[in-house]
C-alpha cells in the first residue's frame, strides 16, 4: 500500500470498495439476464402481457412452468422445443385412432413450422416397455417423422418422478410442450380438426418467434 493511499480515511476506502462491489454485481446481474432474456421473453409475452387478452389459441398454459428433470428420459431435452406424448405401445396400434391421430399431429405441426422445424423434436414415452407395433414405427419413426421412442425411468424413484410431473392438472393424456429450459409450460388435447390443428400450430409459431433459444437439432 502506497504512502497516499495510507493517508486515506478508512471510510473512503471502504465505499471504494463498496462501490466495485456493487458494480460487479450489477454486471453479473446483467449478464445472467442477456442470457435468459429470449426465455423470459416468451412468458412475459404470455403470462403478463397477455397478447390477445391472455389467451393462447388453442393449448392450456402452465404456470407456473413445470420443471423437467433431464435424468427422467433417455434423449437430451434441455436446449430443445419438444413435443411429448405417453402412450403405451399396447395400446398404440396401427387401428388405435385416437393415438394414431395423436401422433400424426405432432408429426404435421412440426412439419408446419418450416425451417423452424429444426429446432422441435417429438418425443414419445412408451409407457409399457412392450414393442411398438411395426406398422406405427413405419410411418412415424425418427428419420422420416422426426419421431424418438423412449420408455421410462428404469430407477423407480425417477419413474415415480416423471409421472407425477406427466399427470399434473390432469395433462397425462395430452400432447405436451416442454420449452428448452427445459419445463412444461402448456399442453393441448387430441385433435383432428383442422380448425384447433391451425390453433396449435399458431402457438408454437409464436413461441418459436419469441424464443430463439431452441437448439438446431
Amino acid at each position: 500500500m502506497s504512502d497516499k493511499e495510507l493517508l486515506i480515511p478508512a471510510s473512503q476506502t471502504d465505499a471504494a470498495i463498496n462501490a466495485r462491489t456493487r458494480r460487479g454485481r450489477i454486471q453479473m446481474l446483467l449478464l445472467l439476464l442477456a442470457c435468459a432474456s429470449p426465455v423470459i421473453a416468451s412468458y412475459l409475452a404470455y403470462y403478463v402481457f397477455k397478447p390477445e387478452g391472455g389467451k393462447t389459441n388453442f393449448g392450456t398454459l402452465v404456470y407456473p412452468a413445470q420443471e423437467l428433470n433431464p435424468a427422467w428420459l433417455s434423449v437430451p431435452i434441455q436446449g430443445k422445443w419438444t413435443i411429448l406424448i405417453a402412450r403405451p405401445a399396447s395400446d398404440c396400434q396401427i387401428k388405435d385412432d385416437e393415438c394414431i391421430e395423436a401422433l400424426f399431429l405432432m408429426r404435421q405441426v412440426k412439419v408446419a413450422m418450416g425451417r423452424e422445424s429444426k429446432r422441435v423434436q417429438l418425443l414419445w414415452v412408451n409407457t409399457d416397455g412392450k414393442p411398438v407395433d411395426p406398422e406405427v414405427t413405419k410411418i412415424y419413426d425418427e428419420q422420416s417423422a422426426g419421431l424418438k421412442i423412449v420408455t421410462l425411468p428404469t430407477d423407480p424413484q425417477l419413474k415415480a418422478q416423471f409421472e407425477e410431473w406427466l399427470n399434473k392438472e390432469g395433462s397425462g393424456q395430452q400432447i405436451q410442450l416442454i420449452d428448452p429450459s427445459p419445463a412444461k409450460m402448456m399442453f393441448f388435447p387430441v385433435t383432428n380438426s383442422p380448425k384447433e390443428f391451425a390453433g396449435m400450430k399458431k402457438d408454437l409459431e409464436k413461441l418459436l418467434k419469441l424464443n430463439h433459444k431452441g437448439e438446431k437439432l
